[in-house]
């Protein structure tokens, strides 16, 4: 006969006092993240906890984005995602790309697309897969633009989405020179309009300055 279950009472169970705010954090990141494997997600999530690492946890819940080209499964909180992951060094290799796109369950495939894009080679440009990132979300250079200036911004949401001009020109320069549809001379007079109203703000650039100009580009 198989041995009778043990029977415990509560004084003999412990449970680690962290327990249940690890839970609830848990919880709460899969909630505002959404991701389309739990299982998969929950062990990335639980990998980069252990070792003190950003977690591949959106800010908030986000809406469908409607201005995708296509169902990539990529929106903008997620590509924030990587960029917090990944931007502390100027490059990052293929692998560990690989291993961050895929623990937010994102399709390889369109990392694949990417990647031959850019021509990458086994280190990746991060600000250069990041502008490419954007323009997988927007249908033009202007929405692209859009995206990086909302996702690199230290402003609070809802705000101008200031960022270094020196960054917007180095994107956008970048994105460009990939589209080859757009004449030198109109990119570098389109800079140039915008470093006037940079100058008037400390350097920086913000959405408005640019977006409605931009639909000309």
């Amino acid at each position: 006969m198989p041995p009778p279950d043990t029977m415990y009472c509560s004084q003999q169970i412990h449970v680690p006092p962290e327990l249940a705010d690890i839970l609830k954090q848990y919880t709460k990141a899969a909630i505002r993240t959404q991701p389309k494997d739990l299982l998969l997600w929950s062990a990335a999530y639980f990998s980069a906890l252990s070792q003190g690492e950003a977690l591949p946890v959106k800010e908030r819940l986000e809406l469908n984005v409607a201005t995708q080209k296509t169902d990539s499964g990529l929106t903008p909180g997620l590509l924030k995602v990587l960029h917090k992951q990944l931007s502390p060094g100027r490059t990052c290799s293929k692998e560990e790309l690989e291993k961050r796109w895929g623990g937010l369950c994102l399709p390889m495939e369109q990392l694949e697309k990417l990647l031959a894009l850019g021509n990458f080679s086994s280190d990746v440009d991060w600000m250069q897969f990041l502008a490419l990132g954007c323009s997988s979300l927007g249908g033009t250079i202007v929405s692209a633009m859009k995206f990086a200036c909302e996702i690199l911004t230290e402003d609070d949401q809802g705000g101008p989405a200031r960022i270094p001009f020196d960054t917007f020109t180095s994107l956008y320069t970048f994105l460009a020179s990939l589209d080859g549809e757009i004449p030198q001379d109109h990119v570098a007079g389109f800079l140039q309009g915008l470093q006037e109203e940079a100058n008037k703000q400390g350097g920086m650039i913000q959405v408005s300055n640019f977006y409605f100009v931009g639909n000309e580009v």
